[in-house]
């Protein structure tokens, strides 16, 4: 076991130690909390015009440094150097969409008075300090940015506090902010174990929290939040739905449901885990699904080839092969892998269970790995009954040929986003989060830049 007052970060792919990073004690990380609530002062009070253009240089800087981002991301939690590039490119992205609409979503909205009235009404949104990011390891920079971007263009600071196993990739945007032209301490990295997240949610400087995660962190942290009174935003676990009807185009949904459920090697939130599919299009469905998954080459996630690396940690390796074991105790048929190869490594191969159902562990549990597990349901009704049978409801992915019945299935899934025909995914323009156990609140999209302000009522008496 290492020492508490080190991170270490170990590639997955090899077993072996990449990087060591002093950790903070706590005084430091509450010094630097404080930095970054006066670094709010001055940011706060930069015009719009100058956060947004700290934004742009952002976006310039992701994509000069893309390569070395990317290979760091990749020695550090697994992900592949291909899927890891492409990261780093929606990072810039999301810095150029709030860069540009910023203005827009935080404009001043006036609200008109009734006849005979004389004051003048408005409502503005003003930045409310400091935001703590708790974040997860799978999506090093896109969680850290999808978070951060909105953030810093509403004028908060952000403080954040990263997986310990991709610190390298902490401090490297820490210093690619920096570099844009941020305030020091306006984006400041706290490197400290995760069972001191709730010290630093309590701490005063702290305005506001956001945190991807687990049920359990952020349960955790919520409750130090909710005795603090401060405002959190929680995205955490899913198993979505990914639900092919009777009149679905089979070849197209199982080949978009094969890059649904390996995408970041099987490590996402939003990825596919659960296929319910009608029965009667369902042998067809699972002969194409399994040749899809057959297919895919799972190795070196410096490969350019490679289409799916290793687990970020032996332990989530281990967790998967229990999930699978006793579902196919519990009835579950093993179709495709299931099979950890020998050799170094958090490896575990593509796997396919059919004829899962409520009660195993494939179907209640979120799998976070390239597990697919499917299921089959008599009709629509069924379907959507088995989606929403569920503890989580981030997203859902319905495939049909009959768009005309969207508002009834969207409204009947439980779920924060319905993607009809496509795969799920978070995108800039568009609130991102769910319900249930899988967390509350919004990221992204004017929704989310909302989050983070106060929602300011002016009242000038004519």
């Amino acid at each position: 076991m290492h020492h508490l007052n080190l991170l270490q970060s170990v590639n997955p792919a090899t077993g072996e130690r990449y990087a060591t990073y002093d950790a903070h004690t706590p005084e430091q990380a509450a010094e630097r909390l404080d930095h970054c609530r006066e670094a709010f002062s001055s940011w706060s009070r930069t015009p719009l015009a100058g956060r947004t253009a700290v934004l742009r240089r952002a976006a310039v800087l992701l994509r000069v440094r893309r390569d070395s981002l990317a290979t760091l991301a990749t020695r550090e939690m697994g992900k592949t150097l291909v899927s890891s590039a492409a990261e780093v490119d929606k990072c810039a992205l999301c810095c150029e969409h709030y860069a540009t609409h910023a203005a827009v979503l935080l404009a001043d909205e006036p609200v008109p008075a009734a006849a005979g009235e004389t004051q003048a009404m408005h409502v503005q949104f003003d930045p409310l300090g400091v935001l703590l990011a708790i974040m997860p390891w799978n999506f090093p920079y896109w969680q850290a940015f999808r978070a951060a971007a909105p953030a810093l263009a509403a004028g908060n600071t952000v403080a954040l506090k990263h997986a310990s196993n991709v610190s390298g990739c902490a401090l490297a945007m820490q210093q690619l902010w920096l570099d844009a032209g941020l305030p020091e301490h306006a984006f400041t990295v706290l490197l400290v174990q995760g069972a001191q997240a709730s010290a630093l949610a309590a701490h005063p400087a702290v305005a506001a929290l956001t945190l991807t995660g687990s049920e359990g962190a952020g349960a955790e942290v919520a409750s130090v939040a909710g005795r603090a009174l401060k405002k959190i935003v929680l995205e955490l676990g899913g198993s979505d739905p990914f639900i092919v009807l009777a009149d679905a185009d089979v070849l197209t949904a199982a080949k978009h449901a094969a890059a649904a459920r390996t995408i970041n090697n099987g490590q996402s939130c939003i990825a596919a885990k659960r296929f319910i599919v009608d029965e009667r299009v369902a042998e067809e469905f699972e002969h194409v699904f399994a040749a899809e998954l057959a297919a895919l080459r799972v190795g070196d996630p410096m490969d350019r080839t490679t289409d799916v690396g290793p687990l970020a940690r032996p332990d989530l390796a281990d967790d998967l092969e229990r999930q699978v074991r006793q579902s196919v105790a519990a009835g579950a048929k093993l179709m495709l892998g299931g099979v950890r190869p020998a050799g170094p490594g958090s490896f575990y191969p593509v796997t396919l269970l059919t004829g899962v159902t409520p009660g195993m562990p494939a179907f209640d549990e979120e799998t976070f790995g390239p597990l697919a597990a499917v299921i089959r349901a008599h009709d629509t009704a069924e379907a959507i009954a088995l989606a929403n049978h569920s503890r989580y409801g981030l997203a859902a992915s319905v495939w049909t040929a009959n768009v005309d019945a969207v508002p009834e299935l969207a409204k009947a899934l439980e779920v924060g986003g319905v993607f009809v025909n496509a795969t799920v995914r978070s995108d800039p323009r568009l609130p991102f989060g769910g319900v249930k156990l899988s967390g509350h609140g919004r990221e992204l999209g004017g929704f989310g830049i909302r989050e983070f302000v106060n929602v300011k009522t002016v009242w000038v008496a004519g």
